[in-house]
């Protein structure tokens, strides 16, 4: 597949999980406003009731208390006449027009006594009718004396109600229960704190366990909706635990965008794992390009001295035969040490390599690898400097990989040596605290700094252009980095361009 094919499918893909997401996310946003509408219009209609139950109430008090009062004056009258009396309310405006103009009559009139019927034969049939008329008068006057009475008490409310302390209007623990079969009744079974503001601004009352948490979302309703607006009194009330409330209805659809979430996190890795494995495989057919390249010119060497000394001038000419012979020896070692580097890559198909620990002196082994690669430098007029000053450097390690990392570190700095500069070759070591520390710094052509976190990738090698001057199927590093890991150490590199480029150890000491 190719990679633009790959890359149109995981931004469609893409786009489409994060369409999906904004979706889900704008629906929960939706919803959740919606059920604070309908929250608030519960709240509104619970408080409108309770606010109904409790001027109920108080008409209901009033008629107690004030039309026994009132009939009870009526009954001690001994004026058995109607007396009405008119009271007119206007209010004015002002620009001098009429806003409103209530009348009020009031009655009072001694309750008449029941006359008694006496049905004989003196009298007749007449003395029925008679009587009706009588109970239907009686029951017309009772009508006027009631109506009278209430017209009294509405008038004494509407002048004289608001004008009391809200403490003697309200019952607090009945308008608690007014306010919880409320809201109750509207779908709303939530703890809830109160408390109630007089027109003047005064908070009169408090319910006993109140706390402001949750109190910059109050609701305020007129306990009184007929009350003059200057001694309206309030009743606020606000909930704890809205916000959850509110959330907690739409908590369903959260599931669903976590998977939603977990799907696109799937879907990046699984792009990230077909472009890694792309580029896994476009790195092996390089490197199969090389191997073939690396066998195919120590492979023609041997085959072209393997015929010359099937001459027979050769055989006469023992300088020559000599040269042949160390020309295929030179060649069939160059071969091995190709060989081995292939054998290599089975060690990155296990976690861990199969190593032969002992106690080793880095001091001595860096020491013995120096001597040995001195003679590689010095045909490129180059030369090794040593500053082996670790005082500590027992470590426990395998002889055989650790003298291969030295020695591929150093045979690095050889292949990437700057053609105009003598090669100059530094390794050091030196103690920190429960670690052995190892350079190996040359003066070669550096590496970019996009391209020195790669370096120990596997069958990564840095481009050098066209040109195939630089040897190496991109496993040394690699290779490097995993026995230094498998050693329980660390290594890392610091380069730049066209100054060189250092790499630096970090062993574990042995514990005494």
């Amino acid at each position: 597949m190719k990679k633009s094919t790959i890359w149109i499918l995981g931004i469609v893909m893409g786009l489409s999980f994060l369409s999906l997401l904004y979706l889900q996310i704008s629906y929960i946003e939706k919803m959740a406003k919606m059920r604070n509408e309908q929250f608030d219009e519960s709240v509104k209609r619970a408080l409108m009731a309770a606010s109904k139950s409790v001027e109920s109430e108080e008409v209901d008090r009033w008629l107690r208390e004030d039309i026994s009062e009132a009939e009870k004056k009526a009954w001690e009258q001994s004026n058995h006449s109607v007396v009405t009396q008119t009271n007119r309310s206007t209010t004015f405006l002002g620009n001098g027009t009429v806003h409103s103009s209530i009348e009020f009559k009031s009655f009072s009139r001694e309750p008449s006594r029941l006359p008694r019927a006496m049905i004989s034969r003196k009298h007749g049939m007449k003395t029925i009718p008679k009587t009706s008329r009588t109970i239907a008068d009686m029951l017309k006057n009772r009508y006027l004396y009631q109506r009278a009475l209430v017209d009294d008490v509405v008038w004494k409310m509407i002048y004289n109600a608001s004008d009391k302390p809200v403490q003697e209007r309200v019952n607090f623990k009945k308008l608690d229960e007014y306010l919880q079969s409320g809201l109750i009744d509207n779908g709303i079974d939530l703890s809830y704190h109160f408390r109630v503001i007089d027109g003047n601004g005064r908070e009169v009352y408090r319910c006993g366990d109140y706390n402001d948490v949750g109190s910059e979302n109050s609701y305020s309703q007129p306990l009184f909706l007929n009350d003059p607006p200057a001694k309206m009194s309030v009743v606020r009330i606000h909930f704890p635990e809205r916000q959850n409330y509110i959330y907690d209805s739409v908590s369903f659809m959260i599931p669903s965008m976590i998977f939603t979430f977990v799907l696109l996190i799937t879907f990046i890795f699984t792009i990230y794992i077909v472009f890694r494995q792309k580029k896994l495989t476009e790195m092996k057919n390089d490197f199969i390009n090389n191997m073939t390249h690396e066998f195919k010119t120590p492979i023609s060497t041997i085959s072209l001295a393997a015929q010359m000394l099937k001459d027979p001038a050769v055989g006469k000419s023992p300088a020559m035969f000599q040269h042949i012979s160390g020309v295929i020896n030179d060649e069939t070692k160059r071969l091995r040490f190709q060989v081995e580097k292939v054998l290599q890559m089975s060690m990155f198909d296990r976690q861990k390599a199969t190593l032969k620990m002992k106690e080793l002196d880095m001091n001595e082994l860096i020491a013995g690898v120096v001597n040995t690669f001195a003679l590689k430098v010095e045909r490129y007029n180059g030369k090794i400097e040593t500053e082996l000053e670790a005082a500590d450097s027992i470590v426990e390690a395998d002889e055989m990989h650790i003298t291969n990392v030295i020695f591929n570190l150093m045979d690095n700095a050889v292949k990437y040596k700057r053609p105009d500069v003598d090669l100059l070759l530094v390794v050091k070591t030196w103690n920190e605290p429960g670690k052995m520390m190892i350079s190996v710094q040359d003066n070669g052509i550096g590496i970019k700094k996009e391209n020195l976190k790669k370096i120990f990738d596997k069958f990564y090698r840095v481009h050098t252009g066209n040109l195939h001057d630089v040897k190496g199927f991109g496993l040394g590093l690699a290779y490097v980095k995993k026995i230094i890991a498998d050693h329980k150490g660390v290594i890392r590199a610091e380069s730049e361009l066209n100054i060189g480029t250092k790499f630096i150890i970090a062993l574990p000491l042995i514990k005494n």
